[in-house]
This record gives structure tokens, C-alpha cells and sequence, in this order.
């Protein structure tokens, strides 16, 4: 039996490289997260490495060097915006998005700017030809002497421009387009992916080296390749936006220098991207005639406070079933406002279609837009204007009542600062605060008590 035993102990193991997953023998599909290809052997079950000689022990966090982690400024504000302040030596950042939102005209942008700055930039290309790249950026002005570009999608070849340059920033474009020899499989594969990134962030990490590489997502909109990928890097960014709308938005998923709850703003045109410091005239509509329907609010992206318009229009149906559409905003919570409208505020909705969507292709996802939504409709169903100097946030919750929301003070002080006057505010037992010089609010509990606000009951 012990013989036996010992046999067993020696088997060889198998892991998942995506979940961790770990199973006695071989099999195509991980048994946790279904995926397909990822589990591999690892090694004798009970093996143990041993323990290496270092040469001197580990220092005290105190005297540990931090100089060579400063943050070096990328003069593209709203990245740096970020990043937590720009970019950190021998730092790895990837950056997703879907085709076309823009991602390749803003690390070029990038590149050109660190290479203006004083440092050496290496832009490897895996989907373009150099001579594309170069085309794009003589349109956008992203052209420096100390700028190097290549096209390349060998792995062992990027590492030789990086040996031959001694770059100080790399940026690849992109990581699944690269791949090894020496590993199995297609370029974008599970294995190929991690392969590419292991190599390139040793790379990174041994030369005190930025790189920057572009991730693909999937059509559910996660990133591409083994999740392995974005607990390696150090950022991860999300660059979002509508493919019809020029406004586009980047979001650190993960940021190990700096926070994860910034957004940078960035208008896409046809001479390049530009960061927008100021975004909010974006989603609101300056029209020099009151029209019924539309609504004022302040969101919270990030740390920012941006203004948005929510538009609503209600019209008679002769179909059996209303039709409810929404654009912008999320659809289970704009059903969930016209039956609060319906149940708590008595308007007869059942035979109308309703229409909601927000200005400039901007996404209102945070519950503090419930109460212009409801005010919105409200107005459209009146067929009564709302103010043009007004705004109202709030969340709105089935019983009919606004629940506070966070960031109060803030969202106030830039709608005074965009010429605002009056606001709506949910009722809270610490009130607003300290408000703006000249500006007024009314704080509401329920919807039925906004509405009497806005729309007062004429005198007898």
C-alpha cells in the first residue's frame, strides 16, 4: 500500500491558467469556468522548490528607493487624469477597447508626446503596416524625431527592437497580434497571449521600461485572452464609447498607482483625439424655446460632475401593448419609473407610448438620474415645460419616495458654475450645506412632492 501511495503522490497535476482549477489528469475544458484550452500541467503533485541563496537580506520598506516610481506626465491631460498622474517607469498598462473607438489615434498622440518630452518611444504595430501608422500620424500631428516605429508580429523580434533601442516607453499594438515560435498555436490564442505578456512585461520590469499594450475585447465587451492577463499589468483601462457620437471615455478597471474612479473625456475628430476637460455642454442642449419634455441633472462619472439632458416624449398608441424605448438610460429602471408615475402620481400611462434618451450619446447608469427622468416624463405628459435654469437628482424607489444620493454638494457647485439658478434635491437629515451665492433649492421626499414643485396647482 505504501508503495502505492507513494505512486499517487507523484502523478502528475493539471491546473487552469484562467481560474486556477486544479484536476489529476488532463482534460480540453476546465470544470469551473468551461473554458477551452487552458489547463496545463504543472509539475509533479508535491514538489517543492527550494529555497535559493540571496546575497543580502530583504531591506526596510523605509529605505526601499521610491525615485525610480515617479509619475512622468504624458501631457495628455485627461489620461494622466487616469493613470493617477502619468506614466511610472517599468509600469505595464493595458488598454481595451472595441475596433474603431479610437484607441491606436490616442497612443499615438501618447507616443508623440513622450517622445516631444525627451524620451525614446518604441511603437510596435501588429495590425497596420508602418506606413499606415505613419499616414495617421502626419494627420494628427504625432510625428517626433525620437519617435521609432516597426511592424511586427514576431515576438522574438519586438524584443530585439527592444534590446537594439533601450526604449524608455513601449507601446504595442496589439497583444494579441503578436506571438511565439516557440509556443503552439495561433497568434490571440490562451497560450500565445500569455506567453506575450509574461515576455514583455519582464521585459518592462528589468528595464524600468512603460509599455502600453492594446488589448481586444470580446463582443460581450470583457477583454480578450486569458483573465491571467490583467492580474500580471499593473493598469488596466477600458476606452469606451458610441460609434456614431464622437465622445469617448477612459475607465481604470485596475490602477495599481493611483485610483480607479476617474474618467478621462476625449473628443474624437478627424485631426485626432483631444481630452476634454470640460465635457458637460456635450449632453445638454442650448435651445432659445422652452420645449416640454426635458430635464436638467448632474451624474457622477468617476470623481466628475457632469451635466446631462434627459429628453422624454409621451404620445397616444393604438396598439394593445405601449411601446416603452429608451436611449442612454437603462431600461428596467425606466420601466420602474412610469409604473412609479403611474401608481404613485396617478398619470394614466397604460394607452401611451414613451420615449426617453439622453443627449449627446452620453450613458446614465447612476440611480441619482431617477428623478430627471420622472420629471422629464411628467413634463412631456403635461405638455408643460420644465425651467431652463433647473436641475433635479435623486434616486426614485417603487414606493414612490426620492432616496438621498452622494456627491450633493458637488453636483451643485457645477450647476452653478454652468449657470444654473434652482435645484431639486432629495431631502436629507444633514441638508445640503453650504450652497453657492444665489442659489436655490427645494429638497422633495417623494415624487408626488417634486412634481407639486414644479408643477404648482393654480390658485382657487
Amino acid at each position: 500500500m505504501a508503495s502505492k501511495s507513494s505512486t499517487r503522490s507523484k502523478s502528475p497535476g493539471y491546473r487552469c491558467a484562467e481560474c486556477g482549477w486544479s484536476t489529476a489528469k488532463w482534460v480540453g475544458r476546465c470544470g469551473e469556468c468551461q473554458a477551452w484550452g487552458t489547463v496545463g500541467e504543472i509539475g509533479q503533485v508535491g514538489a517543492r522548490t527550494k529555497a535559493a541563496s540571496v546575497a543580502e537580506p530583504a531591506p526596510v520598506i523605509s529605505d526601499v528607493d521610491a525615485s525610480t516610481a515617479q509619475f512622468r506626465p504624458t501631457y495628455v491631460g485627461e489620461l494622466d487624469r487616469v493613470l493617477g498622474g502619468g506614466l511610472v517607469p517599468g509600469a505595464v498598462i493595458l488598454l481595451a477597447g472595441e475596433p474603431g473607438v479610437g484607441k491606436s489615434t490616442l497612443l499615438l498622440d501618447v507616443a508623440s508626446r513622450a517622445a516631444v518630452s525627451g524620451n525614446r518611444v518604441l511603437y510596435v504595430t501588429g495590425e497596420e503596416s508602418a506606413a499606415q501608422v505613419k499616414l495617421r500620424g502626419e494627420r494628427i500631428g504625432a510625428m517626433a524625431d525620437t519617435l521609432h516605429l516597426t511592424a511586427e508580429t514576431d515576438l522574438s523580434m519586438a524584443l530585439g527592437h527592444v534590446e537594439a533601442l533601450s526604449p524608455d516607453v513601449l507601446i504595442v499594438d496589439s497583444v494579441q497580434t503578436l506571438s511565439s515560435s516557440e509556443i503552439e498555436g495561433a497568434a490571440g490564442g490562451v497560450s500565445q497571449v500569455r506567453e506575450v505578456a509574461a515576455s514583455l512585461i519582464s521585459a518592462a520590469k528589468k528595464r524600468d521600461m512603460t509599455t502600453i499594450l492594446v488589448g481586444h475585447v470580446t463582443k460581450e465587451g470583457s477583454i480578450a485572452g486569458p483573465r491571467l492577463l490583467e492580474h500580471l499589468v499593473d493598469v488596466v483601462c477600458q476606452f469606451d464609447g458610441e460609434r456614431h457620437s464622437r465622445l469617448r471615455l477612459l475607465r481604470a478597471i485596475k490602477n495599481r498607482y493611483g485610483p480607479t474612479d476617474e474618467v478621462g473625456c476625449f473628443d474624437l475628430t478627424e485631426n485626432g483625439i483631444v481630452g476634454l476637460s470640460d465635457p458637460s455642454g456635450l449632453f445638454v442642449t442650448r435651445t432659445k424655446d422652452q420645449v416640454s419634455g426635458t430635464c436638467i441633472t448632474v451624474t457622477i462619472e468617476g470623481r466628475r460632475p457632469l451635466l446631462a439632458e434627459v429628453q422624454a416624449l409621451i404620445s397616444p398608441t393604438s396598439t394593445p401593448q405601449p411601446r416603452r424605448a429608451t436611449s442612454g438610460l437603462d431600461s428596467s429602471r425606466t420601466a420602474m419609473i412610469l409604473a412609479v408615475l403611474q401608481a404613485r402620481a396617478r398619470m394614466d400611462l397604460s394607452q401611451k407610448d414613451s420615449y426617453l434618451a439622453t443627449v449627446g450619446g452620453v450613458k446614465l447608469s447612476e440611480p441619482a438620474v431617477d428623478l430627471a427622468a420622472a420629471l422629464a416624463l411628467a413634463s412631456a405628459f403635461m405638455d408643460k415645460p420644465l425651467s431652463p435654469r433647473m436641475i433635479a437628482f435623486g434616486e426614485v424607489g417603487l414606493a414612490g419616495e426620492v432616496r438621498p444620493v452622494p456627491d450633493i454638494n458637488r453636483r451643485i457647485n457645477e450647476a452653478e458654475r454652468q449657470g444654473f439658478q434652482y435645484a431639486i434635491i432629495p431631502s436629507s437629515p444633514n441638508g445640503p450645506g453650504e450652497l453657492p451665492e444665489g442659489f436655490r433649492v427645494r429638497a422633495v421626499s417623494t415624487v408626488a412632492e417634486a412634481l407639486g414643485v414644479v408643477f404648482p396647482a393654480p390658485a382657487a
